[in-house]
């Protein structure tokens, strides 16, 4: 028996039946009255306003017209076929074009009636078309004054075949608004809404709809925005509070033998004033009692691999193993070989479990990890297999966390009894909005530092053109005795897309560097593991000064000697992609430099992105931009982190709403921690229905 008339079935909704309720279970994802609910108009148009066909030009956008159907032919045959109809008002005549659904078009439309069309003009061979409009009968027109802002929600032509047009659309909604407007809890406290001056909940939902004017329509948005956002940061902080308050950690008191020695005798340069700080929060944290979650920032070369081995030898030093898990075994086998080389003289044994390693390798290393012999493994997804089982694992560094999923990271933590230290990596900078949404339960630190000798990389933007005073300035570095880079973003040729492929620009590069003078690597994607790793240490070894490749290289081999990185069509890749790239170079004490080759053809994003790269190194103002220009569901990390169920916000346009939102998250739960006080029973009751829905970063 369905408890609240929001759970009911959509197939018992007036206009749909099971047929379909099926289709709306499979196009959109709905299947009761309440997901139907929150299921929002993607646009608004105003339909009090009539065009004429005369006044149709260029810049409009979405038209309504009122006149007659004069004509109507299909043209083509199968699947080439289109309807086409002529319509005339008393400025002149336009043809609507109908590619799809074409039948029940037809059905419904009679020649020598009077109609009222809305859609978008098109220009073709001079002259201006429909495509695909809607198409009311004339007698429509009063009600589309009564009602002047009309919804229009996303459907797909399966759905318009079944009846979900625009118009029916609209008329299913209205059933539903009428049955359950008085079934629609609150979800805030009635303090909460004065305090933020928000409308409540149900009229914001009828009026998200319906909106009777523009103002309301604002306010509606403003209110189910705020949920949206503060209902992720409830959600965060509270988990936040459980493990501050609630989950005991191992205390690492002691700093022992392990890092002092390290830290005198071993440290490979002096630590910048970011990496000292990021440290004493570490073990701030170790020291408390409390399990430590925290998120460590900072740009590809900053210092991060260094912090996480000083903190898993506080962990060694407390009696318990550490591991560090990667989201690539090049990645993870580039951790090894600089731990191992950092710990180098110190009595720590360290070793590296990935898809790769022989199985009599496995066996030895599962056994000393159970004796507690092994005190640091480093390695792939390989670490959460259920063979791999420590003897006093204490804390678990992960790199690049957003590589892997939640049950993954939950396959990890189950190897203790005793809740585990975690430390996050990331190498991505994530604007603070972001982080803020993101990694909201964790506690965030940043290394916005360079090592000391470290120089900026100098980034220039050059065209086709420009091609020989490019190769000059390679040859030039050449003799100097640096090695280079040249990046291209795919390996063979396409009709589609204009770029310089791979396999043709090795044959360019050869020509101008030939052998035996020059030696060139080539790695790309399609190479089997083993001739990729030869590839790479040939040029690790300096036996080839050029290597040519895709992005396989954006993570992977650390060469300090490697001081130019030349990036291909360049307007191709995202602004975080070619940030990663640079930080390919610019690893020794030499200067490098970055040249990014376009083509003239650039689109505004992609002229705003090179020229970010040209004026800035810091990767926060660079993943701001990108998050600007991209917004936050392209980024990496937001399909596992909740963000699927932001509806409405957008966390570039509602910056202020979010930090609004999470300013009310905190105080309600410094007021109220287990949300049990009268007035706050609506937010507990909603993150229990809603807490399936979240794929909250635990």
């Amino acid at each position: 028996m369905v408890q609240n008339i929001l759970d009911t079935p959509i197939e018992y909704l007036k206009g749909i039946g099971p047929t379909r309720a099926e289709m709306l279970r499979k196009e959109l994802d709905v299947s009761t009255f309440g997901e139907f609910l929150h299921y929002y108009p993607f646009r608004y148009v105003d339909r009090s306003k009539f065009y004429t066909v005369r006044e149709i030009n260029s810049d409009a956008a979405w038209l309504q017209l009122k006149g007659k159907i004069t004509g109507m032919q299909t043209i083509g045959a199968g699947r080439a076929a289109r309807l086409v109809m002529t319509f005339r008002d008393q400025t002149g005549e336009i043809e609507l074009i109908w590619f799809q659904g074409s039948k029940w078009i037809k059905e419904k439309i009679a020649v020598g009636r009077e109609y009222i069309i809305f859609g978008k003009p098109n220009l073709f061979n001079g002259r201006y078309n429909f495509t695909h409009p809607d198409i009311e009968p004339a007698e429509d027109e009063e009600q589309l004054n009564n009602e002047p802002l009309q919804p229009y929600y996303s459907t797909s032509e399966k759905l318009k075949s079944r009846g979900f047009t625009p118009k029916n659309f609209v008329r299913i909604m209205r059933n539903l608004i009428s049955q359950v407007q008085y079934a629609i809890p609150e979800t805030l406290s009635q303090s909460l809404i004065k305090a933020v001056k928000l409308m409540p909940r149900a009229e914001a939902l009828i009026n998200i709809h319906f909106p009777r004017n523009p103002q309301l329509l604002q306010k509606a948005q403003e209110r189910i925005k705020f949920d949206e956002l503060f209902f992720i940061q409830l959600q965060l902080l509270r988990m936040k509070y459980v493990r501050m308050e609630k989950v005991r950690g191992r205390v690492f008191a002691q700093i022992g033998s392990n890092f002092n020695t390290f830290y005198h005798q071993n440290l490979p340069f002096e630590l910048t004033n970011a990496q000292k700080k990021v440290i004493k929060e570490i073990r701030a944290d170790l020291g408390s009692g409390k399990q430590m979650n925290r998120l460590l920032q900072g740009d590809v070369g900053s210092g991060k691999t260094l912090v996480a081995l000083m903190s898993m030898l506080i962990a060694l030093d407390n009696g318990c193993q550490a591991c560090l898990m990667a989201p690539t075994e090049i990645l993870a086998t580039q951790h090894f070989k600089t731990i191992s080389k950092m710990l180098h003289g110190l009595p720590v044994e360290v070793a590296l479990l990935t898809g790769s390693t022989k199985k009599a390798k496995r066996t030895e290393l599962h056994k000393k990890l159970e004796d507690g012999s092994l005190q640091i493994l480093i390695g792939t997804h390989a670490l959460i297999e259920d063979k791999v089982q420590f003897s006093n694992l204490g804390l678990v560094v992960i790199d690049e966390q957003h590589r892997f999923g939640v049950a993954q990271r939950a396959r990890l933590w189950e190897k203790s009894e005793i809740p585990l230290h975690v430390l996050v990596m990331t190498a991505t900078p994530i604007p603070r909005t972001l982080a803020m949404t993101l990694y909201g339960d964790l506690d965030i630190s940043v290394i916005d530092e360079l090592p000391p000798g470290r120089k900026p990389v100098k980034t220039y933007h050059f065209y086709e053109k420009d091609r020989l005073k490019v190769f000059r300035f390679m040859k030039n570095q050449i003799g100097l005795g640096r090695q280079i880079y040249v990046v291209y973003p795919i390996i063979n040729e396409s009709d589609k897309l204009e770029l310089q492929d791979l396999m043709d620009g090795f044959d360019t590069v050869s020509r101008y560097f030939p052998l035996p003078e020059y030696q060139i690597s080539i790695v790309h994607g399609q190479l089997k593991a083993a001739e990729k790793e030869s590839e790479m240490k040939r040029f690790l070894e300096k036996k080839t000064q050029i290597m040519v490749a895709t992005t396989v290289i954006e993570v992977g081999v650390d060469v300090p000697n490697a001081s130019v990185m030349v990036i291909e069509n360049a307007e191709r890749f995202g602004l975080s992609q070619l940030h990663q790239l640079r930080g390919r170079v610019g690893r020794g004490a030499d200067q490098s430099h970055c040249i990014l080759m376009s083509s003239y053809k650039l689109t505004t994003d992609g002229r705003k992105r090179l020229e970010t790269m040209v004026r800035t190194t810091d990767g926060f103002e660079i993943a701001e931009v990108d998050l600007h220009l991209r917004g936050p569901g392209d980024l990496q990390g937001t399909q596992q982190s909740g963000l699927v169920g932001l509806k409405l916000a957008s966390l570039v346009k509602d910056e202020k709403l979010l930090k609004i939102a999470r300013e009310f998250a905190h105080r309600v739960l410094t007021d109220d921690p287990e949300l049990r006080k009268e007035e706050n029973l609506p937010m507990q009751r909603y993150l229990q229905l809603n807490a399936k829905n979240w794929g909250m970063i635990s």
